[in-house]
């Protein structure tokens, strides 16, 4: 695929991303059937509530992580930026979107050493699709992801039911599990798997754990649907009803977090997917999450500029903070076994 669609796909996703009409949430989470105990005698005081959390042998200062987001090469210069000086300030993760056309094209989209200029002291993830693991991707390409921006690790992500209702979508997935083992036989850096929306399955988590994958990102059902987001780009009708037949399929990221803990009980797990504010992201670390991702709610911000960002991390933090304050929980430790009232997610 050429640049100029490359770039014009690209562009299609961000735009319907940021519409609140053309991307509405079609899925639930599951995590509104959660419910803290609240706790009316904390004995703690809440400024000394400890976020602090680790990825990769760097250290956070919340268990955050802004995942992956792209768009068409103009925007997506702003929008790394952005991201990056904010990821700094806050002590957090940041995730890069997929690198395919900075690999393919030569628009960088402002994924170059810059970044890690801009970000030196957190952890940076790169990001290519598993698809192009069959396709013609191997070592080299996943090095020059990786040194493009001085990573810490490798996302590979998966997102089958994307390119299965896009028009052009990449078709032929055989021997992406055997591509995504050698390869972390192979790179120098660790490699991490998500999905895009609809969720890892215990089955396929304990595949990739075999396979030598060091973190998983289950990325659940509730939040951006790629395939509604693929209806509302087809041009045809009959592509369009495919996709929109979708637009709510996957498994709800909390019920998703839940098993893939349960079965993967030493795996570091990422949890994305609709989460909305602090209170879901209490809510995923209570269920299983080391981290906790957010891409699309972030994204006007992105868009504004890294105060702007900044200030957006900053209340999700406090919301989190006082998630720990009301459920007696001096730290994430203790967060993770905080009561509950419920657990619809189940």
């Amino acid at each position: 695929m050429n640049e100029e669609l490359l770039a014009t796909r690209k562009n299609d996703h961000l735009d319907i991303v940021l519409d609140p009409l053309r991307a509405r949430r079609v899925a639930s989470t599951g995590f509104d059937g959660v419910a803290f105990e609240h706790c009316a005698l904390p004995e703690l005081h809440l400024d000394q509530v400890d976020l602090g959390a680790s990825l990769l042998g760097r250290r956070l200062a919340a268990p955050l992580l802004i995942s992956s987001m792209t768009g068409g090469a103009a925007r997506a210069v702003q929008i790394n930026h952005s991201l990056a000086v904010a990821a700094e300030t806050l002590g957090i993760a940041l995730a890069v979107g997929s690198q395919r056309i900075a690999l393919e094209t030569e628009a960088d989209q402002g994924l170059t050493r810059h970044l890690r200029q801009l970000a030196p002291s957190v952890p940076l993830l790169a990001n290519i699709g598993a698809a192009q693991l069959v396709a013609g991707y191997g070592l080299d390409q996943a090095r020059r992801a990786v040194g493009m921006i001085e990573a810490d690790a490798l996302i590979i992500h998966l997102n089958p039911l994307q390119e299965a209702v896009q028009q052009g979508g990449d078709r032929d997935w055989r021997g992406v599990l055997s591509a995504i083992k050698r390869l972390a036989a192979k790179l120098d850096v660790p490699l991490v798997v998500k999905e895009v929306g609809a969720g890892l399955s215990p089955r396929v988590a304990r595949q990739l754990v075999e396979a030598g994958v060091s973190v998983l990102d289950i990325a659940g059902a509730g939040g951006t649907s790629w395939a509604a987001v693929e209806a509302e780009r087809a041009a045809d009708p009959q592509q369009r009803a495919i996709a929109q037949a979708f637009a709510g399929w996957g498994i709800p990221t909390a019920l998703a977090l839940q098993r893939v803990r349960q079965e993967c009980p030493g795996a570091t797990l990422i949890a994305s997917g609709g989460i909305r504010d602090g209170v879901d992201a209490a809510k995923a670390i209570r269920l299983g999450a080391n981290l906790v991702g957010q891409a699309a709610g972030v994204l006007d911000a992105a868009l504004l500029g890294p105060e702007a960002v900044i200030e957006h991390f900053q209340v999700l933090i406090q919301q989190l903070r006082v998630a720990c304050f009301c459920t007696g929980s001096a730290n994430l430790a203790a967060l993770s076994r905080a009561p509950l009232l419920t657990d619809g997610a189940r």
